[in-house]
C-alpha cells in the first residue's frame, strides 16, 4: 500500500504528512510506504483544487484540509479489508 501526501511542503503539508506517518506507526504496518508529493506539475496530475490531500492507492481521500489520524487509520484500515474482499 502508498500513501501520498500532495503538497509543496507548507506547514499543513508537513503536519498531514506527519499525521499520516503517526498513523501507520500506530497500526505498526510496515509494508506502507509514505511518499511526499511536492511538484506542483505531479500535484496538478491529481486534479485536486487545494493541498494538503491524502492519496491511498491512487485514490483521493482528502484535499485541502489536515485529516486527524484517526481519519487516516480509518482509510487505511477500509482499503486494507478492500484488499482482502
Amino acid at each position: 500500500m502508498e500513501v501520498k501526501v500532495l503538497g509543496p511542503g507548507c506547514k499543513k503539508c508537513k503536519v498531514t504528512a506527519n499525521q499520516v506517518l503517526r498513523a501507520i506507526k500506530s497500526l505498526n504496518r510496515d509494508d506502507i510506504k509514505l511518499t511526499k508529493v511536492e511538484t506542483m506539475e505531479d500535484i496538478m496530475k491529481y486534479n485536486i483544487l487545494s493541498t494538503p490531500a491524502v492519496v491511498i492507492d491512487e485514490k483521493i481521500k482528502v484535499s485541502g484540509r489536515i485529516p486527524s489520524s484517526k481519519e487516516i487509520i480509518e482509510w487505511i484500515l477500509e482499503m486494507s479489508s478492500s484488499y482482502e474482499s
